[in-house]
Parts: C-alpha cells; sequence; structure tokens
C-alpha cells in the first residue's frame, strides 16, 4: 500500500506512528498522489463534494479529492489547505471505529434484514461496501445538522426483505446504498435539503408518492431529487 516519495504530489511520510483498529495511513496525500490509501481517504470525504455533486472513489487524487477535503478540514476546524497530514489522519482516526463505520453508525442499523447482505441485487460484498460509504455521507450530513442524531429506519434489503415491505422492484435498497432517514432532532425537509450537499445522487422525501413519513437517500447513477413539500 505503501508508495514512492517520490510520486508526484506525495510528501514523504505522514509523521506519526499512530496505528487504527481499522485503517492507518502511511504518508501524507495531496493533489497527484493515487493508490490504496487515497481510495480510502475519499470513502470518507463522500459527504464533503459539494452541492449537486459526487466525489469519485477512484484511488486518484484530483482537484475535486482536495476540495472535498478542504470542505472536510474546515467543518472540524483544520487547516483546510486541502493536503492529508497528521492532523486530517487525527481527526479521522476518531471519527471512525474498528470495522471501518463512523463512530455515529452501524452496520446493523443499515441492516435489519439479514445478517449476510446477500440476496439483493449485487454480491454480499458489494452491498455491504456500498452501505459503508453511505454511513459515511450520513457522517457529514450529521456533522452539518449540528452532531444530533439521524435516525435510520431503513437500509440494505434482500429481494425478499424488499418484497415483504412493498418496495419498488428496482429500489436502491436492493444496492445497499440507500438509506431511509425519519424525522427525529431534524424535520424531515431539513433532512432532504440538506442531503443535497452531501453526495447523494437520490433524494425523495416529502411530497413524493410514500415518503411522507421519511427522507430516502441513495447513490443512483443519475441525480434524482423530489421531495416537493420541502422544495427539493
Amino acid at each position: 500500500m505503501l508508495m514512492s516519495a517520490a510520486v508526484v504530489g506525495t510528501v514523504a511520510t505522514a509523521g506519526t506512528a499512530h496505528a487504527d483498529g481499522c485503517y492507518t495511513w502511511t504518508r501524507t496525500l495531496s493533489q497527484g498522489a493515487s493508490g490504496a490509501d487515497v481510495t480510502q481517504l475519499q470513502i470518507r470525504l463522500g459527504g464533503y463534494p459539494g452541492y449537486g455533486s459526487v466525489l469519485a472513489v477512484d484511488g486518484s487524487f484530483g482537484p475535486a479529492t482536495a476540495a472535498a477535503l478542504k470542505r472536510f478540514q474546515s467543518a472540524y476546524g483544520l487547516t483546510a489547505d486541502g493536503v492529508a497530514g497528521p492532523n486530517t489522519y487525527s481527526k479521522l482516526y476518531a471519527l471512525q471505529d474498528d470495522d471501518c463505520t463512523p463512530i455515529h453508525f452501524s452496520y446493523s442499523e443499515l441492516n435489519s434484514c439479514n445478517s449476510t447482505w446477500s440476496g439483493g441485487a449485487v454480491s454480499a460484498s458489494t452491498a455491504k461496501a456500498n452501505a459503508l460509504r453511505t454511513m459515511w455521507k450520513l457522517e457529514a450530513l450529521r456533522h452539518a445538522l449540528g452532531d444530533q442524531p439521524i435516525r435510520v429506519t431503513s437500509g440494505f434489503r434482500s429481494h425478499a426483505c424488499n418484497d415483504a415491505v412493498g418496495g419498488a422492484s428496482g429500489s436502491r435498497h436492493l444496492y445497499g446504498d440507500a438509506a431511509d432517514l425519519g424525522a427525529g432532532p431534524h424535520s424531515l425537509c431539513t433532512l432532504a435539503k440538506q442531503a443535497r450537499y452531501h453526495g447523494f445522487r437520490g433524494i425523495l422525501g416529502p411530497g413524493y408518492p410514500g415518503h411522507n413519513d421519511h427522507t430516502h437517500v441513495d447513490h443512483r447513477g443519475s441525480q434524482y431529487w423530489s421531495a416537493p413539500t420541502c422544495g427539493v
């Protein structure tokens, strides 16, 4: 996973001996870097692409990754220089549990259907990986809304689970990249409006048929937002 310090945009090492239970970065990353460590960074920055945008998880540290990193750094009071070094990594370590989920969300919250992540529209491993990316987006949404709890009412569904609740035949829940959010500290409209900034291509909420009791977010192939009651 280590790459030569000669790689363009890479600054020698991260200068920290921190060992994290989930993932430990071993070098400073900036524009021009590439590799598995960039991919891991992008997963955690997925909720910071900017309004209406989605950050590619491709292992290539380009301008979009730098911009997302700056937003993340600014959100947590760090120097927003677009360079991932010790301070950025320390914050990421503090935000993740040993299974790589963000501290305020869990795999069990994103899957009340079964324990295997199987039976959906994609492989179990893909569904679980998709759910992880969704959780990091939800973590960014949660932080933007003042770090108050967000209640997930539905996540991954197998075909059997989806049929049992009357879900659409092509539901994104079958792919593991969807989450239904219930009202709590925040209204459903507040959730729908704020979700536009956090990398969700799909947003359905109040005013859209069947969604007056929850706000749905997902990572479909193209953008579709509809929560008419909320002006979305």
